[in-house]
């Protein structure tokens, strides 16, 4: 199978990367958006992007970071992946308690300290997600105008994306479907305007995010809005990750196959060439 990869720059400075299969007709497919965790477009987002390319979609992740080619230098993709190493040399309860965090900080070179801490307090401190939510409306309609006029497009999120492809749904009236990944439950005000269809799935173990989801089910029950979820016993935040120890093999399986039949659903191909 002959996949095509590459960046592509779109819209008012944005840039974003594309798969899609050699053979599939760009206008007879349609497109998935998805939507980065808090590392970038990383090698796992492109990954997964890729999966769906191969799945018949045009897939497309935004590199919400980047603005007219620049990224600030505490997010750049080699100082992520430094912070991802220290997290990865810390227990999990490491992740949360800040002494502990610094302990292990302390036994590096002051420079790398100095690094580490800089990116972790943008990632952890330093986003406004909703400054995101007009790039990943101008990436819908952008696909909608350049690859899928006649097919539609969904999204998927994980962690950070999670949370905005739920925004997305809300902002982009035109869009077919969105698949929460273990993200923040949107607010009440933001789930009164979306329009479509709405899958998500957590970790139980990720207490923070899933215990949001009751309150989610029972609102977007009273607004007549289309929810399903799963909570994966003894999964973590981050299951679908499968580059962090977080990886959960049944939970991500299982997560997949249900994303590709709601896409499926959602995303029905209109008409063949």
């Amino acid at each position: 199978m002959g996949l095509h990869t590459e960046w592509v720059e779109y819209g008012s400075g944005f840039r974003g990367y594309l798969a899609h299969i050699d053979k599939i007709s760009e206008q007879a497919a349609p497109a998935v958006i998805v939507i980065q965790e808090v590392w970038g477009v990383d090698e796992h987002i492109q990954d997964v992007t890729r999966r769906f390319a191969q799945a018949g979609y045009i897939a497309f992740a935004p590199e919400l970071f980047s603005r007219h080619g620049e990224i600030q230098e505490q997010l750049k993709a080699d100082r992520i992946e430094e912070v991802k190493r220290f997290l990865d040399e810390l227990p999990p309860s490491g992740w949360g308690n800040v002494e502990e965090r610094n302990a292990a900080l302390a036994k590096h070179p002051e420079e790398k300290q100095q690094r580490i801490t800089a990116t972790l307090q943008t990632l952890f401190g330093g986003l406004n997600p909703a400054e995101y939510v007009d790039q990943l409306v101008a990436t819908a309609s952008f696909l909608r105008g350049s690859y899928s006029k006649e097919q539609g497009v969904g999204s998927i999120g994980f962690c950070l994306g999670g949370a905005l492809s739920a925004s997305l749904a809300a902002q982009d009236s035109e869009l077919k479907g969105a698949i929460i990944f273990y993200g923040n439950a949107p607010k009440p005000d933001a789930m009164e305007a979306i329009n479509c269809p709405v899958l998500g799935f957590y970790g139980q173990k990720d207490k923070r995010i899933t215990g949001q989801v009751a309150d989610l089910a029972k609102n977007m029950d009273s607004l007549g809005k289309s929810f399903d979820y799963t909570i994966y016993e003894g999964a973590e935040h981050a299951f679908f990750n499968d580059t962090r120890r977080s990886y959960h093999n049944g939970a991500s399986r299982d997560a997949f196959a249900k994303s590709l039949h709601f896409f499926n659903e959602v995303l029905p191909i209109t008409s063949a060439e």
